[in-house]
């Protein structure tokens, strides 16, 4: 039976103590902080350690200790209220930002009626991942040929002399083979089903549980074995697989990223955790690629330095933009500022400027203020004053997803001109 879920939300940057009591009464323990602890020790970087506690870093995501879920949410406004009301909005708008930039549909939840306190991240690639499976069922699954061993009543394949000797001594009206057969057990199979039983163990959303019993019914058993970096790897889909990619993903994610509680079990941890960076300029690329009459691409990249007898050494920034015959370059930075941005980020938007002939280089932020204008100084005297724009961009979150793509859309074309 499935342990009752406990939720709690918290912001980035924000620290969670030991005792300390959240909403319907649920409690930081002890046993939650060392399984976390233990979690730290195996190099993670979603947290820092503190006295009495953690404090989460940049990145977003749900954490699951046992049955304990904590969802991190983006913090995008300094004055950002801690309240429920705003949690819940920011939980919303993080499950879409992952859907645009994975590429899923931005839409109501399915059949499966989850809530809106209970969709966390979490639940998002859950669900999608017994969708895609359901999907694969549905259509059928895949075959592959495969070689193995094993007795026959008819001679087929190679015959193994010294284990049909060691097997069929007695029994002579079987053969001992090495054959071909065609069926549905292969790699792909096996990490769906691997992903199918890990869910069963540590779901916690009581809004799935039915529709993952009924995966583990109907999937086909496989070997179970044990699933690594180096299987994800050696994956090459076809058109008869090419419907297998998204399910993959996901639970490439999930079995890479499942830490067993191998003392008491009670304390498995799952952690999907995304560096709000990189979550903040894929969301934005894909965002500008909805716009119409800009070009778009995303880390494109230029040589900015050689030396003899090495390698290349290249620029890259988040954002390239054509517009007509002008280009012009943007990098995303999730920081909270105001008008002032590092040093670095302006020396980095200088190059940019000058290896791209960008017409206009600007550093995204997100927040209300408005469009702060700015330009580098020129180094000699009779150089042209104009022409060597730096501003800085912030986006307002708007309401829905969908509204803060075409907010960001119409605000860039604005400014490309």
């Amino acid at each position: 039976m499935t342990a009752k879920r406990e939720h709690i939300q918290v912001f980035e940057h924000q620290s969670i103590f030991l005792n300390q009591e959240f909403e319907e009464g649920i409690v930081f323990n002890q046993e939650k902080l060392d399984a976390l602890i233990t979690f730290f020790d195996k190099g993670v970087s979603y947290f820092s350690l503190i006295r009495n506690g953690i404090r989460f870093n940049e990145y977003v995501g749900a954490l699951q200790v046992g049955n304990l879920l904590i969802s991190v949410l983006p913090k995008a406004d300094r004055y950002q209220n801690e309240d429920k009301n705003e949690k819940s909005k920011w939980n919303s708008i993080l499950v879409d930002m992952l859907r645009v930039v994975n590429g899923f549909e931005v839409k109501a939840t399915s059949n499966s009626d989850l809530n809106l306190k209970n969709n966390s991240v979490l639940d998002l690639y859950f669900e999608l991942f017994v969708t895609e499976v359901e999907g694969l069922l549905h259509r059928g699954l895949a075959k592959k040929y495969r070689k193995t061993e094993g007795n026959l009543n008819a001679l087929k394949g190679t015959l193994l002399f010294n284990k049909q000797v060691n097997h069929n001594l007695i029994h002579r009206e079987r053969f001992y083979t090495r054959h071909t057969i065609y069926d549905v057990e292969h790699l792909l199979h096996i990490i769906l089903y691997k992903t199918i039983h890990l869910l069963r163990r540590i779901n916690t959303n009581s809004s799935l549980v039915g529709r993952i019993n009924a995966l583990t019914l109907n999937f086909p058993e496989m070997p179970d074995q044990k699933i690594t970096h180096a299987d994800f790897d050696k994956i090459v889909l076809n058109r008869k697989t090419q419907d297998y990619l998204k399910a993959l993903e996901i639970s490439r994610l999930i079995l890479l990223h499942f830490h067993p509680d191998l003392k008491s079990g009670r304390n498995d941890v799952l952690a999907l955790m995304f560096d709000m960076n990189a979550l903040w300029e894929q969301f934005a690329l894909a965002s500008l690629k909805k716009a119409h009459s800009l070009i778009t691409r995303g880390q494109e990249s230029k040589s900015f330095w050689e030396p003899k007898g090495g390698s290349k050494r290249s620029i890259r920034p988040d954002i390239t933009i054509k517009k007509g015959e002008k280009m012009y370059v943007i990098d995303t930075k999730w920081k909270l500022v105001s008008n002032e941005p590092s040093m670095d980020d302006l020396r980095q938007m200088y190059a940019y400027h000058h290896y791209f002939s960008a017409k206009k280089v600007a550093l995204l932020y997100p927040g209300k203020n408005p469009y702060i204008q700015g330009s580098f100084v020129p180094i000699e005297k009779d150089e042209p004053e104009e022409g060597m724009e730096c501003g800085l961009l912030f986006s307002q979150v708007e309401t829905t997803v969908k509204d803060w793509q075409s907010s960001i859309g119409e605000m860039v074309n604005s400014w490309a001109n």
